[in-house]
């Protein structure tokens, strides 16, 4: 199989930085694998799940909070505002940012800024829950205001 060179970033280190065989990435426009030899290619990454195939046969999966994904002749980067491994994530402080956020967001029904940033706490945590295996098995979309 070939291979390809990783970068991943968030604004604190080099999350990765390795080669991998594949990347699965949810960009705004839907799902995207990144194989070796892939055109060059750059889209915006939302809240969601990288999965990396290793050259070892086995995968790694990290929470993702959003960022731009770039395909490069020599590498492909991944620039994200926040990113943890599955077996680094805790799910006790996961399930407390998910009720926080559900807080926010019935406090903030009549102010849509913070309405908007409390949605967006929401589906980080719903992620993480789901990428270390204690949530439902996918996002769910942003609630929306009460009328």
């Amino acid at each position: 199989m070939n291979t390809y060179r990783l970068v991943i970033l968030t604004p604190d280190k080099i999350l990765f930085d390795e080669q991998v065989v594949q990347l699965i990435a949810r960009t705004t426009e839907g799902d995207v694998g990144i194989l070796a030899g892939h055109i060059r290619y750059a889209a915006i990454l939302q809240t969601g799940v990288l999965q990396l195939k290793l050259p070892d046969g086995t995968t790694k999966t990290a929470a993702e909070s959003g960022g731009i994904l770039k395909v490069s002749d020599d590498k492909t980067t991944v620039m994200v505002t926040a990113a943890e491994w599955a077996e680094e994530i805790d799910p006790d402080w996961a399930e407390r940012s998910r009720q926080d956020a559900i807080a926010k967001i019935e406090a903030a029904q009549n102010e849509p800024h913070r309405l908007d940033r409390a949605n967006l706490k929401l589906q980080r945590a719903l992620n993480r829950l789901q990428v270390s295996g204690h949530g439902t098995g996918r996002v769910s979309p942003p609630l929306k205001k009460k009328k």
